[in-house]
């Protein structure tokens, strides 16, 4: 009976480090969703949608809290040690990254909110859509890493982060000529500025 009991103990502990990997799945899957939404909104000038991932952002500040309390019960009724320890204050830790890029994505819709017309040249479009689908390669491969503990791919996210880093500025380059040619761009470009930087910062 003791042995079967010590089993169920075991098997519920590492249920419990499961579930908490899974939600972290689920909510760095609800970040991808909300930064790939926040940019379409941009594009299209769809304030809805834009809208509607500015609200999405509360049920993904609802996951992080979570994830936290999970993490925080199963540090106080099990005591882990070593590798269970650090991968269950990693999940704290990954989760918060996740909140802070869910915000990134938030503050792109609100910027969206703000610009009534797009009229800048097809360059433009192309390399936002083009940031937005590496930063969210990028995410997606972070969490990959993270979650099989890959770390040549987590290497490899870090690595490649200089290409995002380029399209950023080449994108700022173009919006700065855009306001030196037209003072009336100014207020649409420096909105678009930011959106660009929220990009990044994911």
């Amino acid at each position: 009976m003791a042995t079967t009991l010590n089993e169920h103990i075991v098997t519920s502990y590492e249920d419990e480090l499961t579930n908490l990997n899974t939600t972290v799945s689920e909510m760095g899957g609800m970040v991808e969703q909300a930064i790939t939404e926040a940019a379409r909104a941009l594009l299209r000038l769809d304030h809805q949608q834009a809208q509607d991932v500015r609200l999405f952002d509360k049920k993904i500040d609802e996951m992080q809290q979570r994830i936290n309390d999970a993490a925080v019960s199963i540090i106080a009724r099990r005591q882990p040690m070593a590798a269970d320890l650090r991968m269950v204050v990693t999940a704290i830790q990954v989760a918060n990254d996740l909140e802070r890029t869910g915000d990134m994505a938030k503050q792109l819709a609100k910027r969206a909110l703000q610009i009534e017309t797009l009229s800048l040249a097809p360059k433009f479009y192309n390399g936002v859509k083009h940031m937005k689908d590496l930063v969210a390669q990028q995410l997606q491969t972070a969490l990959d890493a993270y979650l099989t503990r890959n770390s040549k791919a987590a290497i490899e996210v870090c690595s490649r982060d200089d290409e995002v880093d380029a399209i950023y500025n080449s994108l700022f380059r173009e919006l700065l000529t855009y306001m030196m040619e037209d003072p009336r761009n100014i207020t649409q470009c420096t909105h678009l500025l930011f959106c660009a930087k929220s990009l990044e910062r994911v």
